[in-house]
């Protein structure tokens, strides 16, 4: 199920966001990563470990770079990075003890981020999102 809800959720949100236009702003996937990476932080802090914060923190930075790269540089970064942390999700429990995290989250959060990471390549495959910013290019920096 939580897989089902991580995908469909995902779907919803990006296709309302895209139809009324809050992704036209090329700020608006790397936030969204920013956003997700930083949910782990959260659990952290609700199951009271600090040495979990910590880790979980370092991880966040690095998707924070990822995600500001991708801001500066290039959308596929953002894709990269949300895939990433998909993939992160899947091996989560594995690197890092973190008893505030919910039993479901990894695998909804990692259909979620896939599904968002997919979403995204699609929209940059089609340049769709390019002509809404007004951008010339993909790879241009901005």
């Amino acid at each position: 199920m939580e897989y089902l809800v991580g995908v469909l959720l995902a779907l919803t949100i990006l296709l309302f966001t895209s139809a009324v236009g809050f992704d036209r702003d090329r700020s608006f996937y790397p936030v969204v990563l920013i956003i997700i990476a930083s949910y782990y932080d959260l659990f952290a802090v609700m199951g009271g470990s600090t040495r979990a914060l910590l880790s979980e923190l370092v991880v966040t930075v690095a998707f924070v770079a990822v995600s500001t790269l991708g801001f500066k540089r290039n959308l596929w970064l953002v894709v990269a990075g949300m895939v990433g942390h998909g993939l992160f999700d899947f091996v989560h429990g594995a690197l890092i003890e973190a008893p505030g995290v919910p039993r479901w989250w990894p695998m909804f959060c990692l259909t979620f981020d896939v599904t968002a990471g997919g979403y995204l390549a699609w929209r940059l495959g089609r340049r769709s999102v390019f002509t809404d910013l007004g951008a010339a290019d993909a790879t241009e920096p901005r």
